[in-house]
């Protein structure tokens, strides 16, 4: 049963002008005093569509159970090409985190994101201390640190996801025209791809952050859930991620809802969307305290 205890406020906020372009957050703040767990929330969309109210759907749930969401716009596509995009979720990490009294927000927050936010998410708090995502100074300093992630459905893998779209576009699908376009635009390179792929992070051995981490996947995911043919793991790029992520030393958690892709969104007041909202409450309110 869901666990939908009281109101909230939403307001737009500038966080950041990198290059002369604002950009914005949107802050729903529970209704109380305070002080909340917060989470620092990242659309997807192939890492060159959407923005900040993209999945508000999302964020009300996180809001009326008690926790606080910086709903993100960040640069994407040509515009914030690797790793432009990821200084931009760093540097907002560490705004958040510094501005926790005036947000009437916990010092240290969380970090989540679906499909490429997804993938961008565990990114910043795999690496945030990385000098090329620490390239925006903050006055006051702070570290862009996470105390967990959440994912739903992340592009976890780049590299193999551009090449499984290219298959994909060889076979016929035309699925595959917008994603490949997205990889090109933002990534640039399939050096690139592999230097910012979560998992071949973890499969080259860096020495990383590895913050407790929550998976919601849907099952028949072919765009997010499928095997990687260059890869000698013997499973899909989900279990793969997991196994790197555990052999690291990470806690992770990927849970499977029988339900369509991109659930919550499509779908939010299903009991299938309610039961994530309230998985994911749980698991980020562990983590906050």
């Amino acid at each position: 049963m869901a666990t939908v205890t009281q109101g909230f406020t939403t307001e737009d906020i500038e966080y950041a002008k990198p290059a002369g372009k604002p950009l914005l957050l949107r802050f729903f703040r529970p209704e109380g005093r305070g002080p909340f767990p917060a989470v620092v929330e990242l659309h997807g969309g192939a890492w060159h569509h959407g923005d900040r109210l993209q999945e508000h759907n999302r964020h009300e749930a996180l809001a009326e159970r008690g926790i606080a969401v910086a709903s993100l716009d960040f640069r994407h596509g040509v515009e914030g090409a690797y790793p432009l995009g990821v200084a931009d979720i760093n540097y907002a990490v560490r705004w958040v985190k510094s501005r926790a009294r005036d947000l009437a927000i916990r010092p240290e927050v969380a970090i989540s994101g679906q499909s490429s936010g997804g993938h961008l998410a565990m990114l910043v708090a795999m690496k945030p201390k990385d000098p090329r995502y620490v390239a925006q100074p903050l006055a006051g300093g702070g570290d862009a640190s996470v105390r967990c992630v959440v994912m739903s459905w992340p592009v976890i893998n780049p590299l193999s996801r551009y090449r499984h779209a290219k298959r994909g576009l060889a076979a016929g699908g035309d699925w595959a025209k917008d994603l490949i376009a997205g990889h090109e635009e933002f990534w640039k390179t399939e050096a690139n791809m592999a230097d910012g792929s979560c998992t071949l992070i973890l499969e080259r051995g860096e020495k990383v952050a590895t913050p407790p981490a929550l998976w919601l996947q849907a099952p028949k995911d072919n765009v997010h859930d499928y095997r990687d043919p260059e890869s000698p793991f013997d499973g899909n790029e989900p279990q793969r991620f997991v196994h790197a992520y555990r052999k690291a030393g990470g806690e992770i958690e990927l849970v499977y809802f029988d339900a369509p892709l991109r659930w919550t969104s499509i779908a939010p007041s299903s009991p299938q969307a309610i039961q994530a909202f309230d998985r994911i409450a749980a698991f980020l309110k562990k983590h906050l305290g």
